[in-house]
């Protein structure tokens, strides 16, 4: 309700540049940081594992990433699909990126992946009539389930 009440937080720093450099990468929700991408839980998730992938690089288009970059940046994609499956066994996943914020993009200024897992069944009334979404797992208990795997 709080991103839904009051937008995205006001900022002046990028999150997906200053969270890999954190002291305590669990606050930040930093699963995983290397020197092409960034790995971290969305604060604000539409399901439990609701992961976003960003390049290292800072760029809001991917004409901006180079061949190679790019290319190291999907097998953390990539990787990050298969850690969702082994961790949280969803019977799909959502995997989408929205550049430019008429695009969805909550934060238009660097590129990322979003990678929410789905279950049969995770859509109910509980949206269309209580207005709200039924999170089973407390964030930082997903971040300690997820975090081992990209260890």
């Amino acid at each position: 309700m709080e991103y839904i009440l009051e937008g995205p937080p006001a900022v002046d720093e990028c999150l997906f540049c200053a969270a890999p450099s954190a002291p305590d990468p669990r606050e930040r929700l930093v699963l995983r940081a290397d020197r092409n991408a960034v790995v971290m839980l969305n604060r604000f998730p539409y399901n439990n594992g609701h992961l976003m992938v960003a390049p290292r690089q800072h760029a809001s288009r991917l004409s901006e990433l180079e061949r190679a970059a790019f290319a190291a940046l999907m097998d953390v994609v990539r990787e990050a699909e298969s850690v969702l499956e082994r961790a949280l066994s969803p019977d799909g996943l959502n995997v989408g990126l929205n550049l430019g914020r008429v695009a969805g993009a909550g934060i238009d200024r660097h590129l990322h992946w979003h990678l929410v897992p789905r279950w049969a069944g995770d859509t109910n009334f509980m949206p269309v009539i209580g207005e709200a979404k039924v999170m089973p797992q407390h964030l930082l208990a997903s971040y300690d389930q997820l975090r081992p795997y990209f260890a």
